[in-house]
């Protein structure tokens, strides 16, 4: 009877040890799975990056939305096609002393 008992506990044993090989071979291929995704797909920077702030999405709204009202203001109002021109560069380097002067949080 102890024979029996021991054959049967190799048995078991040996099953034991042949899933938990195939247990660490799953383990294996996802970790390396993972780590190729990891390898391939691009980093995205989380946080502040450079000094000046981010503006939320309504706040960047807001700002296309004024250029743009100030364009077609400019395009409706003025004659002249070089003084139209020359305004519309103008608020484009203005452009970015107004959205600190006027969004500014400090």
């Amino acid at each position: 009877m102890s024979k029996e008992r021991a054959r049967r506990r190799a048995v078991r044993e040996a099953e034991q040890e042949r899933e938990r090989a195939a247990r660490a071979r799953r383990t294996a291929r996802r970790q390396w799975r993972r780590s190729v995704v990891r390898r391939l797909t691009p980093r995205l920077r989380r946080g502040r990056t450079g000094r000046l702030r981010r503006h939320s999405r309504g706040e960047r709204a807001a700002i296309v939305l004024f250029t743009a009202v100030a364009v077609v203001g400019i395009w409706s109002f003025v004659d002249d096609l070089a003084l139209r021109l020359a305004l519309v560069v103008l608020l484009l380097l203005v452009l970015p002393a107004i959205v600190v002067i006027a969004l500014d949080r400090r």
